[in-house]
């Protein structure tokens, strides 16, 4: 017997303050006084944005003018199965009301998955909201190369990069080399003052990820792997992913985002056979978390990755230039 799985159009409006909007289900609701992101189930022929635009409005009065598609999530209830179909809007006409008699409330990104009594299957996403859309990937190359590989971070930080992964595979002593380490523990700490996260890249010593915000890990590796690699609460787990089995795999292993590609030519592989975007959209439907798309990224193709559903763009040149 198929799992019955109900179709559910959910909305994350963000204000340019850096708040997203909560609602508290009504006494007469499943799980009242919880809070959720507003939205509701898809009726019959409807696609998510119909759905979206038509839940937004009974629900809190208001008009979506901009909404893009962003992290489909299955999440199993005791009693239901749902597949949340949740959609970033920045853009509305009218001020949010409770129409159902629930109480609304704005409230910071940064520590919104902390509020009490979040209904589970809002949890997620509220933490992938604390994921920037850029996710830096280093090239220092080599010891002579580190100095204007430093001053280009710190410009970078200057900028904002708030995600950083430290893949080096081409550093002349070796992916555990005395050297290599120390410029790591460099990075990590001009990160750290600015604010921003690093991630140890698996070509590199576990050890050294368990220093650092978290790890990422190669593909081959997280087919390696059976179970989540170890890691701190707070740390966080990457994957790069290629196709529907890397996918699959980094949902088994619970990763926290992932990066997919290569969507574009690059300069580095030219003629390389690349996914372009229909299949980059396609996959990302399937990935369960927020997706970087990879190859031939660059702030220009940033609104390209979000208006079909990628969290964002990942690159090496791109954010160096």
């Amino acid at each position: 017997m198929h799992e019955k799985i109900i179709d559910v159009a959910v909305g994350v409006m963000l204000r340019p303050d850096g708040t997203v909007l909560l609602g508290n289900r009504p006494p007469d609701k499943p799980w009242p006084g919880w809070w959720e992101l507003p939205g509701g189930k898809l009726e019959p022929g409807e696609t998510v944005m119909q759905a979206l635009v038509r839940e937004l409005r009974e629900e809190i009065g208001v008009t979506v003018t901009f909404a893009q598609p962003w992290v489909t999530y299955v999440h199993r209830y005791p009693t239901t199965t749902v597949r949340l179909a949740f959609c970033r809007i920045t853009g509305w006409e009218g001020e949010p009301k409770g129409l159902e008699n629930q109480e609304l409330r704005w409230v910071d990104i940064k520590t919104a998955h902390e509020i009490p009594q979040l209904l589970p299957a809002t949890l997620p996403p509220l933490r992938w909201l604390q994921l920037p859309n850029f996710y830096a990937i280093s090239n220092a190359g080599s010891p002579d190369g580190l100095t204007a590989f430093l001053a280009k971070l710190d410009h970078a930080l200057a900028r904002g990069m708030r995600l950083l992964q430290w893949r080096e595979p081409a550093w002349p002593d070796g992916t555990a080399s005395k050297s290599l380490h120390e410029a790591l523990l460099e990075v990590i700490s001009r990160c750290h003052q600015a604010g921003a996260r690093v991630l140890v890249n698996s070509v590199h010593p576990i050890e050294w990820a368990h220093q650092a915000d978290g790890l990422h890990l190669r593909s081959e590796d997280a087919h390696a792997h059976q179970l989540r690699p170890e890691l701190k609460k707070a740390q966080l787990l990457a994957v790069s992913t290629h196709h529907e089995d890397d996918l699959a795999r980094a949902r088994e292993l619970m990763a926290d985002f992932v990066v997919l590609g290569p969507v574009l030519e690059t300069a580095s592989h030219p003629g390389a056979a690349t996914m372009g975007w229909e299949k980059f959209a396609r996959l990302n439907q399937q990935a369960g978390m927020p997706v970087y798309a990879l190859g031939g990224q660059s702030a220009a193709t940033l609104p390209i990755a979000l208006s079909v559903g990628g969290h964002g763009v990942a690159g090496i040149r791109s954010w160096i230039a």
